[in-house]
């Protein structure tokens, strides 16, 4: 029989409480740097967070390679983290799955000039425009951009706009 929830050590069943005794905690923590043991998480304390997301992200879609918020959220932290070819495989997945969302076809556009392919940039633009996208206050800010923004296409598109 269990003591009352009042009763000293009632949430010590060792009794180490009442002994004076420090209380071991059944939980193991990982080594301390520099220990010569190695870490079960070796990303642990390494990774930046953008890292890190990127990593958990990337590990959800090896389990489920046809999710669609997966595929949003990992292109845009691959873009975030400079790794332009990998968010421009990411984006085309997307179009592949989501042909007429045009802010799919945006993102892709994005990919494709931080690429360096601008001509397919500007194409992967009009079918955005044509699919519905129409912000171009935001186009004209969008650092994703910049590689394409003084061509004649992209001026030509946000003149149509």
């Amino acid at each position: 029989m269990s003591a009352p929830a009042d009763t000293p050590g009632a949430d010590d069943p060792a009794g180490d409480a009442a002994s004076g005794q420090p209380r071991r905690s059944k939980r193991r923590s990982a080594p301390l740097a520099g220990s010569s043991k190695a870490s079960s998480l070796p990303w642990f304390g390494r990774l930046s967070q953008l890292d890190f997301d990127i990593d958990f992200f990337e590990r959800i879609l090896a389990r489920s390679p046809d999710s669609i918020d997966v595929l949003r959220v990992l292109g845009e932290l691959a873009s975030r983290r400079g790794l332009h070819e990998r968010a421009l495989e990411l984006d085309r997945r997307l179009v592949a799955r989501l042909p007429a969302d045009f802010l799919a076809r945006y993102n892709l556009a994005c990919s494709l000039a931080l690429a360096g392919r601008a001509d397919e940039a500007i194409l992967c633009l009009g079918e955005a425009f044509r699919l519905g996208y129409d912000d171009v206050a935001h186009m004209e800010v969008d650092s994703d951009l910049a590689s394409i923004r003084e061509r004649p296409e992209f001026r030509a598109l946000v003149g149509r706009a």
